[in-house]
């Protein structure tokens, strides 16, 4: 029968150094050992602070107190290091908090008062001086302003706003004082709802981490029962045992098997991609979808506000006899008249070109002004009015031909809106209206196609203009003529056919198809609420260009969390392995351990320094 030779006798000249070691250990370990016995005395027992502190209590009552110190400052100082990258992450994240003004200059009873931001109502004035932030949404009262939106769209670029255009909180004012006519209290502002979003966003977890936390509680008490068959088992089969020997390996196991570079590095990692999105001006509604997008094939959009501006601008103007000036003198006098989104276009370009320097060859301009008269609405058609003296019809083409005035055929194949131009009878031009392409459009579609992704759009516009946009970005998957529903069922059949879908849109009709999409992205700048509510990503600048790199951005946290697993894994089986076999002592695990934590750490800090 073999002796059990426990070893826990203590000499009188080790009395020094166990009241040396003793004392440092208190104070570098009591903040771990007091958590540890308040998750003990709640019958939690498997978790990495019970861990170590098992760890550092063997290690002491084996007489190894260096060591047993060691595990405890090490592991201290990876926590501090992983507090560290923690609260770092999350104050990225969280950095927008710090934007909105807690107090703002109101315009009451002729005066200007400053009060709390939540005291404001709506349709108050404010007003915010040069180098200020805009407290709460509103619309501009000042005939223009010039704002930084880098804080609700993450770019610094300069917008110039015209009076009555929207604002909206953390803009900052760059110019002249400007006054805001409120439109938002301060909880229903786009920028109150856009931390909403990312606060919710870390408490949505994706299934990596999940994983990890169910990991996490089968892993640790196995290790328990895995250290103790360690020092438990070698004495029935081992021909001289020695306890202490044994215990000191199982310590060594227990140390090198603590799961925390796990469990903080991955969540870390989630952090830092919902913080390189933030940054971007993209906002994850949690860390889930940034698993999503690794796994997208095909990109649906809607195209008006998406792809196009949604806004009517004139692309060209055509003129038979009069000077273009002249010719939009008479189109603008008739079109001032009417409210229509066509007819403001119209205007708007009139009153830019007529406005603008004159050109090197001087055109005479007429000696009257151009006002119109007898303004009457044709349904369907257009307007009729009497200009100066002149009778003059601006409309599409059907206006023209029941008047029986004769004009350029070939206007009726154009697939733009074409608003035809006639004077006393007399077809004098034309102007072409298109809802613009975004700048960055056709880029966006390219890096899509480029990253082996599917394009598809879908609009509720007429065939001819559908087509003519496709044909522009080069999509050569479309559906015009579409009702929301129709969208929902050819968003249906492509999840029926094993796509991974992204939607895009910005509209009201495209919440259903936000809400049904395996990622739904608004477009957050015009995006009604609804869309941006519904949807599980909001791109706050309206740049389709942000698509690919919200691809991007989910493979990269993917990427390193995957690094990370793998690291911790293979180091951790490996110490382990060399620890049940006496290889490795508490030296090796500890720096193992630590060392493998702060590795994760900084490889999980490092999304937040990528370039999207």
């Amino acid at each position: 029968m073999q002796v059990l030779e426990l070893g826990f006798k203590v000499h009188i000249g080790t009395w020094p150094s166990l009241l040396i070691y003793g004392f440092a250990l208190l104070l570098a370990g009591y903040p771990v050992f007091a958590l540890a016995f308040r998750k003990a005395s709640r019958l939690d027992f498997f978790n990495e602070v019970v861990l170590m502190s098992v760890a550092t209590i063997g290690a002491f009552t084996i007489g190894a107190y260096s060591e047993g110190l060691a595990v405890m400052v090490f592991y201290a100082i990876g926590e501090w290091f992983q507090d560290a990258a923690v609260d770092k992450a999350k104050r990225n994240i969280k950095a927008l908090l710090d934007i909105r003004p807690d107090r703002v200059d109101v315009l009451r009873n002729g005066k200007i008062e400053s009060v709390n931001t939540r005291e404001v109502l709506l349709d108050e004035k404010i007003q915010v001086k040069a180098g200020e932030r805009v407290a709460l949404d509103g619309l501009l009262l000042s005939e223009q302003a010039t704002l930084n939106t880098a804080a609700l769209t993450g770019e610094a670029k300069p917008d110039n706003k015209r009076k009555g255009e929207p604002v909206y909180a953390g803009m900052i004012n760059l110019n002249q004082v400007i006054q805001v006519q409120v439109k938002s209290l301060f909880k229903d502002t786009k920028l109150s709802k856009i931390l909403q979003i990312v606060q919710d966003a870390t408490s949505r977890k994706s299934k990596t981490q999940l994983f990890i936390s169910r990991f996490a509680a089968v892993y640790t008490p196995i290790v328990f029962m895995l250290a103790l068959i360690v020092v438990v088992l070698p004495y029935f089969i081992v021909e001289e045992y020695v306890f202490r020997d044994w215990l000191y390996r199982g310590l060594v196991f227990l140390v090198i098997s603590c799961p925390c570079a796990l469990v903080v590095s991955i969540p870390l990692g989630y952090f830092g991609g919902i913080g390189l999105a933030s940054k971007n001006g993209v906002l994850f509604k949690g860390a889930n979808f940034l698993d999503v997008m690794t796994k997208v094939n095909t990109v649906v959009m809607d195209k008006t506000g998406t792809l196009t501006k949604g806004v009517f601008e004139v692309q060209t103007v055509k003129t038979n006899q009069l000077d273009e000036r002249t010719f939009l003198q008479y189109v603008a006098a008739v079109e001032s008249k009417s409210t229509h989104p066509i007819s403001t276009a119209i205007t708007r370009y009139a009153e830019h070109i007529i406005n603008s320097p004159k050109p090197k060859v001087e055109i005479p301009k007429p000696d009257y002004s151009f006002s119109a008269t007898d303004v009457t609405e044709i349904p369907g058609l257009g307007l009729k009015a009497t200009v100066n003296g002149k009778s003059v019809l601006v409309g599409n083409t059907r206006l023209l031909e029941r008047q029986g005035i004769q004009f350029d055929t070939g206007l009726v194949d154009i697939a733009e809106t074409v608003v035809t131009v006639a004077i006393d009878g007399v077809y004098e031009g034309h102007l072409v209206i298109a809802d613009a392409l975004k700048p960055d459009a056709k880029a966006a579609v390219q890096a899509l196609q480029k990253a082996g992704i599917e394009v598809v759009m879908l609009s509720g516009d007429k065939a001819s203009v559908v087509k003519s946009v496709a044909d522009q970005l080069g999509i050569k998957q479309y559906a015009p003529d579409l009702l929301p529903e129709h969208k929902v069922e050819h968003l249906t059949n492509l999840k029926a056919a094993g796509k991974t879908i992204a939607f895009v849109g910005d509209g009201i009709n495209d919440a259903p198809v936000i809400a049904l999409a395996d990622a739904g992205i608004a477009m957050g700048g015009l995006g009604s609420d609804a869309a941006i509510e519904t949807a599980d990503i909001v791109i706050q600048n309206d740049q389709p260009s942000k698509i690919p790199g919200l691809i991007r951005i989910g493979r990269i946290t993917r990427n390193i969390v995957w690094q990370n697993i793998c690291l911790a894994m293979g180091v951790k089986i490996l110490v382990l392995l060399l620890g049940a076999g006496g290889v490795a002592t508490l030296w090796e695990a500890v720096i193992a351990d630590v060392g493998v934590a702060l590795l994760a750490i900084l490889n999980a800090v490092r999304i937040q320094n990528y370039k999207i």
